[in-house]
């Protein structure tokens, strides 16, 4: 019996209707760009299986380096002990941050890392007894899958069922650059009326949205008004940090720099789930008391798990490197080069690309979409190239070591999709 065929006896997938796609691909092997099913077929993986092997999947440099620490120290609890890979790695995070962070705090994964970044900015202003518990996010913004990062989650396929219980959040649009003003008037109007603890966003691209890129001058202008009236801002770059925009955080493109900064995925390179979140040192040390209640009481068994530490440290090492910027770099001038090819297309609508992340906008009918994405899906993987459309979306964010030959394939194939729609 196949992988595939045990694997429906006992396996609820994530993000899936099994009644209406009951099938999971069984992949028994990757390496750098490849994925391989247990039939042997091969696949270029042009998302980085959600943007987390960036440096390509099983990465010598990664897996060697876990390797041997795991044969030092394997898992220690957090709440009482340190260790040098979780030391080492603050450290090293501290030189690739912006100025302004100070402290880092460790989880598990990309929806905690926001989890605890709305704590901090909640229990800021609890613990000075100010009483704020309203946060500020954008339109079809998502932040994950936890309740407090579902609830500042604009995507109701994620939240309908929980509403009556999420946290009290207002929402604005996202700045396009025509709109900013306006945008601002919105949220200038919802901070007089209401006590806003934050303000949570996805710095320039909105991931699930549909890779939506927006206006860096109308967001910096987002943050110098939460500024001026003391909100807690939170950029949540679970996926875009680590180099994916072009720098090492998208809030590097910006004057205005966060209180708090969520990160995950690219993180460990895809070995090992971790996530972080820093913050300021004003912001931590609105965390210190006597009185215990006062402390951040957010705790994972897993947290700053020593084998996460090392690959996440053997990453950062990785993405500071010669080889890896310009790699970066060919992949930016790639997608440039591919947008002009297609951006005339009578089947494409729209183009844009910022760093390694490249997306189309089908210019096709929404309402034929259901059928088409799970076309595109199949069409794509008959080829060899795993892409995953978001909507009328299609995407690539490829590991930073693709080859050009790998990347033009993906090229070739998105090419020969846009005939079938």
């Amino acid at each position: 019996m196949s992988l595939e065929q045990r694997d429906k006896k006992y396996i609820w997938h994530p993000l899936k209707q099994h009644q209406l796609n009951p099938d999971s691909l069984a992949i028994i092997k990757a390496k750098g760009c490849v994925l391989t099913d247990e039939d042997g077929n091969e696949y270029i993986d042009a998302i980085s299986s959600w943007y987390t092997c960036m440096y390509g999947h099983c990465n010598d440099y990664i897996t060697n380096r876990v390797s041997n620490q795991m044969k030092q120290l394997d898992q220690v609890m957090f709440s009482d002990f340190t260790h040098q890979p979780a030391v080492d790695l603050s450290e090293e995070m501290m030189k690739l941050l912006p100025d302004n962070q100070a402290k880092i705090f460790f989880s598990e994964n990309g929806s905690t890392s926001t989890e605890v970044g709305i704590k901090m900015a909640l229990q800021y202003f609890f613990n000075q007894e100010r009483k704020r518990n309203v946060l500020v996010a954008f339109e079809n913004a998502f932040h994950g899958d936890t309740f407090g990062a579902m609830s500042i989650s604009g995507l109701s396929v994620y939240n309908g069922p929980f509403e009556d219980f999420l946290i009290d959040v207002k929402r604005i649009p996202v700045p396009n650059g025509d709109n900013n003003q306006e945008v601002l008037d919105q949220l200038k109007i919802i901070l007089n009326e209401f006590p806003v603890a934050g303000f949570i966003y996805e710095p320039l691209i909105q991931g699930a949205a549909g890779m939506v890129m927006y206006d860096a001058t109308g967001l910096n202008d987002i943050l110098q008004l939460c500024k001026e009236h003391q909100v807690i801002t939170i950029a949540d770059e679970v996926m875009t940090g680590f180099g994916k925009t072009g720098k090492n955080f998208a809030s590097d493109y910006l004057a205005i720099k966060p209180d708090v900064i969520c990160m995950s995925k690219a993180l460990t390179g895809g070995l090992m789930p971790m996530a972080i979140t820093s913050c300021t040192q004003d912001i931590y040390d609105a965390f210190l008391s006597n009185d215990i209640s006062k402390g951040l009481f957010h705790c994972h068994t897993y947290s700053a798990n020593p084998l996460a530490c090392t690959a996440a440290l053997a990453s950062v090492e990785l993405l500071q490197t010669k080889e890896i910027q310009s790699a970066i770099s060919v992949i930016v001038n790639s997608h440039n080069q591919f947008s002009k090819r297609i951006e005339n297309h009578p089947k494409v609508k729209s183009t844009r690309s910022l760093g390694v992340v490249f997306a189309l906008d089908l210019n096709t009918n929404s309402e034929r979409y259901g059928g088409l994405r799970d076309k595109l899906l199949k069409f794509f993987m008959e080829r060899g190239v795993f892409l995953r459309p978001l909507g009328n979306t299609i995407y690539i964010q490829p590991p930073y070591i693709i080859t050009d030959k790998q990347l033009e394939k993906v090229y070739k194939t998105i090419e020969e999709a846009l005939e079938i729609v």
